[in-house]
């Protein structure tokens, strides 16, 4: 009797384990998918501010800085991120250039600096560029591309927050 219940159980757990590992299959799916469209209604809300001046420490329509957009844009979605392109750099996990994809955040060391510096939200991916959005102190809230000699020569990493 004993090795019957011993038995039944042990069926009982296969037959759990068995569905278990086939939902989270599914849960996979779903958190790609849900990630799409995290990372599209991202791209929206920052380009939403296209044209929006440049504010030192700014996080508002009546202006931005680059670290400001990034905060404000993941902040619409619930997702918290520190307040400096510093700080920021440190979030999720760097990846290379190369396996960047829309949503990914960009940083840069400009102006000959040692550390980071700007931030930008990558918008677009393709195989000779990446365009992202961020906040220019000349000409505030645009969309520039990785073929700029500018952003070239101050490149320094890509991170996945997603």
């Amino acid at each position: 009797m004993i090795l019957k219940k011993i038995i039944v159980l042990l069926l009982l757990a296969i037959v759990f384990v068995s569905c278990k590992s086939s939902s989270s299959v599914v849960s996979k799916k779903e958190t790609k998918r849900e990630n799409k469209h995290i990372v599209n209604n991202l791209i929206e809300t920052a380009s939403e501010n296209i044209g929006v001046k440049y504010k030192a420490g700014g996080t508002t329509k009546n202006g931005f800085d680059c670290s400001g957009l990034v905060f404000t844009t993941f902040e619409s979605e619930n997702i918290k991120l520190p307040r400096s392109s510093f700080e920021q750099a440190k979030i999720g996990i760097v990846i290379p250039l190369k396996e960047a994809q829309k949503g990914d955040l960009i940083f840069f060391k400009t102006n000959k600096s040692k550390q980071i510096n700007h931030v930008g939200l990558i918008t677009e991916v393709n195989s000779s560029e990446i365009k992202f959005i961020h906040s220019s102190t000349t000409k505030g809230v645009i969309i520039s591309s990785t073929k700029e000699p500018y952003y070239q020569n101050s490149f320094a990493q890509v991170n996945r927050i997603l």
